[in-house]
């Protein structure tokens, strides 16, 4: 596929604005994957080419947070273990499934999200002090995380609000570090769904690599972001995503 100029400008501009809204929160794919269906691509080709951009973001958070002594890896293991399992499930029905399915799987997810911080927001945003949870302590986290891992597979987009119910909700991770170790499995069943997607040729890596370019920096601002503001800043700006996402899902 031929890319333009203005094409190239589109995606680093939005794989820039998805940088930071995939690290603070979620939902940043709801900008970059119409961008890539812009260019000509079929929502299956976009939404393979899209795991391009995530994975060179997620590595760049993931840097940034461990830098900052935010990415907390005691239990990783039984932390990344079902969002592996749960992404090679999803990229798996992705790469057959009717793009139909993409929608109303989004725009649900968004809707119960915002739903969740709007009546129970200490069920996303722990206080600080709040002991943290192993996931061996709270069998529910297993369910959240595999559920994370086939729907981050199967479509990415809002993932991140998923993962963060299993994490700040079932484990009680404060945000920073919660959206630290989900860019620890955004990587894991992203690299997972990607040789599902490599197998089935689905990738346009050129427009996949000019995104990427844009998503490492959004994601090396937002990371300074996130260690800087207020928990009651992430939660509220945890809201907003959700709100712009139910949106972009409505009307796309």
């Amino acid at each position: 596929m031929d890319v333009t100029v203005t094409h190239a400008l589109l995606l680093i501009a939005t794989g820039f604005l998805a940088g930071i809204i995939n690290t603070l929160a979620g939902g940043g794919s709801n900008l970059t994957l119409p961008a890539l269906m812009v260019m000509g691509m079929p929502a299956e080709v976009a939404n393979a080419t899209n795991r391009v951009g995530v994975t060179v973001q997620s590595i760049t958070a993931l840097i940034g947070f461990r830098k900052h002594g935010k990415l907390y890896t005691d239990d990783k293991g039984p932390i990344l273990l079902p969002t592996i399992i749960g992404g090679f499930i999803g990229a798996g029905a992705a790469a057959y499934a009717p793009a139909e399915m993409i929608k109303p799987l989004l725009l649900g997810t968004m809707l119960i999200m915002a739903l969740i911080i709007l009546v129970k927001p200490a069920m996303i945003s722990p206080a600080i002090g709040t002991p943290v949870n192993k996931v061996s302590q709270t069998p529910s986290s297993w369910v959240w995380l595999t559920i994370a891992g086939i729907y981050g597979g199967f479509v990415q987009a809002g993932v991140g609000f998923v993962l963060l119910a299993a994490l700040a909700g079932s484990l009680r991770y404060d945000l920073v570090r919660a959206n630290a170790l989900k860019g620890l499995c955004t990587l894991m069943f992203t690299l997972a769904s990607l040789v599902i997607f490599i197998a089935e040729d689905l990738i346009l890596w050129l427009p996949g690599l000019i995104l990427a370019a844009g998503t490492m920096v959004g994601a090396h601002i937002a990371v300074k972001l996130a260690i800087k503001v207020s928990p009651n800043t992430l939660k509220w700006f945890l809201f907003i995503m959700t709100l712009c996402g139910s949106i972009a899902a409505m009307l796309s």
